[in-house]
């Protein structure tokens, strides 16, 4: 019986026990959402998380941080150093995204340190062994995209992107309607290529009964990707972003009645004045299941500011009802992230995620701000320090600039607003 089923049942598990508690709601709060779809507590069976959330609808926005290898760039302690920093940054949820070396080390290595849900994409695991064995992605075969899925849930993710919305159908799509910059995600790239070489019907779409029976096992959340996500202004909201949002609609349905948690990703790159329409979109055509956001970037011309770029869209974003960011960090559309980039990452999504969670009147969520606020006034800086959310950073940029005067800044020094009148 999987968590959502136990749930449904009436059952009252450890795992929704121990979520409750660290979500600060009631047991009952959090099973009606579970039952109702539009929350999920993404935590298999088996796993023991330090730090489990729930993602979705009147709880806290959550952040997700990617990390993982590459052909270039294949360290694991690279990457045990990255865990380390996005953990250390406040990041809720951990994606290995690994496609260089041995997959399964990297993610048995990251499984064994990581506290907090590990979500992964089994296509990846694919694609390294294709490449590894010099053949091409076009020879992917359904039985090795079905056993990649079998092989993450017994290495113990909780979560996993499956990119079941690339169909034949999208692919004509995407023939009849050129897009500036074409398909950028990894898995709908692949999957997209593999269709049109081979005229066959996306495994992951027409074996979708099978891939629900494996997570239905393992009890894995299941991570509706979107293989068609816009990779820049241009594409947003075209018709075969449309087509799959839909059809991730439908998918949606099929995996509440197999007893399978499920969320939903979106863009990906969406013009500011159109991103509140999208989500409001994606949460009507996807039954209000909770919505995981990449950014989204409101621009493209930032490369090296794209962590800032998608806090913008992010927390726009989650205003208008996102549940989970996908961080971003300075290095997208440059290079893999390195441990300072992902520590950035984190922090400015979390910062986006905060200010959401204020605008969507989540109790208690302006008590922070307004904690640091009463020590700014008091000229109270350890206060000030300890409640900021990087405190290393602000310590370090404090200790830069020092005045005569401590009880102050070097910004104003004797002009300080907070002294004397202005304190008052």
């Amino acid at each position: 019986m999987s968590l959502l089923e136990e749930i449904e049942s009436g059952a009252t598990p450890d795992r929704l026990r121990r979520t409750a508690a660290a979500e600060q709601t009631s047991i009952e709060q959090l099973r009606a959402k579970i039952i109702a779809g539009s929350a999920v507590i993404p935590w298999a069976r088996g796993n023991e998380l330090a730090q489990p959330c729930a993602i979705g609808e009147g709880l806290k926005v959550k952040v997700n941080a990617n990390i993982g290898t590459s052909n270039d760039l294949c360290r694991l302690e690279r990457e045990m150093d990255k865990l380390r920093a996005c953990l250390d940054a406040g990041a809720d949820a951990v994606m290995d995204l690994s496609t260089g070396g041995d997959l399964r080390a990297i993610r048995t290595a990251i499984r064994a340190a990581c506290p907090v849900s590990l979500g992964s994409v089994p296509i990846y695991e694919v694609l390294s062994d294709l490449i590894r064995e010099k053949r091409s992605p076009r020879e992917m075969t359904a039985a090795a995209m079905l056993a990649a899925i079998r092989l993450h849930a017994e290495d113990g993710v909780d979560f996993m992107t499956v990119h079941c919305g690339v169909t034949r159908r999208t692919v004509e799509i995407l023939r009849n309607d050129r897009r500036l910059t074409g398909v950028v995600s990894r898995g709908g790239s692949a999957l997209a290529n593999w269709i049109a070489a081979t005229g066959q019907e996306n495994p992951y779409y027409e074996e979708f009964d099978e891939l629900l029976a494996i997570c239905r096992e393992y009890d894995i959340t299941l991570s509706l990707g979107d293989g068609l996500r816009p990779g820049c202004l241009a594409d947003a909201g075209d018709h075969a972003q449309m087509e799959e949002l839909y059809t991730l609609g439908e998918l949606v349905l099929r995996c509440r009645e197999a007893g399978v948690q499920v969320m939903v990703e979106g863009p990906g790159h969406v013009p500011l004045q159109d991103v509140e329409a999208q989500v409001r979109m994606q949460k009507v055509a996807c039954h209000n299941a909770p919505f995981y956001v990449l950014g989204p970037l409101v621009t493209d011309i930032a490369p090296g500011y794209d962590h800032i770029v998608g806090a913008i869209g992010g927390a726009l974003a989650a205003r208008a009802g996102a549940d989970f960011l996908c961080y971003l960090t300075p290095a997208e559309h440059l290079r893999l992230p390195d441990t300072a980039d992902a520590h950035e990452g984190v922090i400015a999504s979390r910062i986006a995620a905060h200010a959401a969670d204020i605008a969507r009147g989540l109790p208690n969520a302006r008590d922070w701000d307004d904690a640091i606020s009463k020590a700014r006034k008091a000229r109270d800086w350890e206060t000030q320090l300890d409640l900021a959310i990087d405190p290393q950073s602000a310590r370090r940029r404090r200790s830069q600039g020092l005045p005569a005067d401590t009880s102050v800044c070097s910004m104003c020094s004797e002009l300080c607003a907070l002294k004397g009148e202005g304190g008052l």
